[in-house]
């Protein structure tokens, strides 16, 4: 599995979320198995974004696809994005 960590400042979480959920890439079809919407507890305005993929490529074109989008809304809806592409190498559920 190939999980895409996405996280960055937003001036105003609900704002981006509504974004979010618009799914402006189209996730599902894009190959994104599963997601995960964290907000740390001490910062209400960042956002971190975890998309599970079963390729690499499917990966890199989601992340391909967002960077087009955050430069259409970079600044009023999210800024200065980061990211880390990982194959999970063990995952347990207790």
């Amino acid at each position: 599995m190939i999980l895409l960590h996405i996280e960055h400042p937003v001036p105003d979480f609900d704002t981006w979320k509504a974004a979010f959920d618009s799914d402006p890439v189209g996730r599902q079809k894009s190959g994104v198995r599963c997601y995960h919407v964290l907000q740390p507890v001490d910062n209400p305005n960042y956002a971190i974004i975890d998309l599970e993929f079963d390729s690499l490529n499917e990966a890199e074109a989601l992340l391909a696809a967002m960077q087009q989008v955050w430069k259409r809304v970079g600044g009023a809806i999210m800024q200065n994005p980061q990211w880390r592409i990982s194959e999970v190498i063990e995952a347990k559920t207790y």
